[in-house]
């Protein structure tokens, strides 16, 4: 199990390692997994936009309340930038072995995550929670 993860993360920082693994796919099929990866980190980009708004403009938030929000958020953004990444590599690799592309729990854990932010703000407007 460790050394499976090793050898992934030893596939972020040197890519072109993949070459040594099975045949070049369609470089159709390599592009639309490279999109998927910038859809992937346009989303972590938002979501670090998003908590640096929670903090920076929701001034009228208990400082616990508006913290956590943006916490929750940003770690959110860490996530799935590392996500995006190792889905790239694992899609790539599954490609290049003709193999079933990676299934991924991912996107309900990020759903989640957003949903819980969402969940934490609107109890904090329902419960008048606001002011310092």
């Amino acid at each position: 199990m460790l050394d499976r993860i090793r050898v992934t993360v030893r596939l972020w920082f040197a890519p072109q390692r993949l070459r040594e693994e099975g045949t070049t796919p369609d470089y159709r099929f390599s592009l639309a997994n490279e999109r998927t990866f910038l859809a992937w980190i346009r989303t972590a980009l938002a979501l670090v936009a998003g908590g640096i708004a929670v903090d920076q403009f929701l001034t009228d938030l208990r400082w616990g309340v508006r913290t956590g929000i943006a916490i929750v958020l940003l770690a959110g953004a860490v996530l799935c930038a590392f996500r995006a990444v190792n889905h790239w590599v694992r899609c790539e690799r599954a490609m290049r072995r003709g193999e079933d592309l990676p299934a991924s729990r991912f996107p309900v854990v990020l759903a989640s995550g957003t949903a819980f932010a969402a969940l934490l703000v609107i109890a904090v407007v329902v419960l008048g929670l606001a002011g310092r």
